[in-house]
């Protein structure tokens, strides 16, 4: 599915920034699926050290072993698909216009947010910790006017810079709706009999 698909761009409207986590963050899950993939090895080397070893001699043995061996597995494989989905699809989208939360909370869930960016009234950055100090790599939090009134960006590269700049692109959007909003003619009230 194309991205303009999901987002609905708009014709005037062009995509300036799309940020995800930084990479750093998915560090965990692949030293966790390692330790997962690794785990059978270190139980078959207990159970042959054991005297456990002859009852996986028979076939059921052997059979019940390579059954549960495929099941492991599959279930690992899927539990680390699910977390790179999920870490691949969450994204925040910002255009000349508007600003887009697109967080993927599971394989087949996803939430969609927008706020316009003339709405954006205060905008923070936190970096927490020696890696993301180390990496630079942290949070912003947008106070908006919108009908979602907090955004979060978590875990993206360069929170400080990229802050600036949704600053910087939504004062120019209040510049342009100010511009516009100058512009309408009044309102005329039909007379009253």
């Amino acid at each position: 599915m194309s991205l303009n698909n999901i987002i609905k761009q708009k014709s005037y409207e062009k995509i300036v920034l799309i940020c995800r986590r930084h990479p750093i963050t998915f560090v965990p899950h692949v030293l966790f699926a390692l330790l997962l993939l690794t785990a059978p090895f270190g139980l078959y080397w207990l159970v042959s050290n054991s005297g456990l070893n002859s009852m996986f001699q028979t076939t059921g043995g052997y059979v019940f072993v390579v059954l549960a061996g495929s099941i492991y597995y599959l279930s690992s494989y899927l539990f680390f698909y699910t977390h790179f989905v999920t870490f691949h699809l969450d994204m925040w989208i910002v255009t000349n216009d508007r600003l887009l939360d697109m967080e993927q909370k599971s394989l087949f869930y996803r939430t969609v947010s927008e706020v316009d960016l003339y709405q954006i009234q205060d905008a923070s950055s936190e970096v927490h910790g020696f890696f993301p100090s180390i990496f630079h790599y942290g949070n912003i939090i947008l106070q908006t006017a919108g009908p979602v009134p907090k955004f979060l960006f978590k875990n993206v590269s360069r929170p400080d810079q990229l802050r600036e700049q949704i600053l910087q692109l939504s004062a120019e959007d209040k510049k342009f709706h100010d511009k516009h909003h100058d512009n309408t003619p009044p309102i005329s009230t039909p007379p009253t009999p």
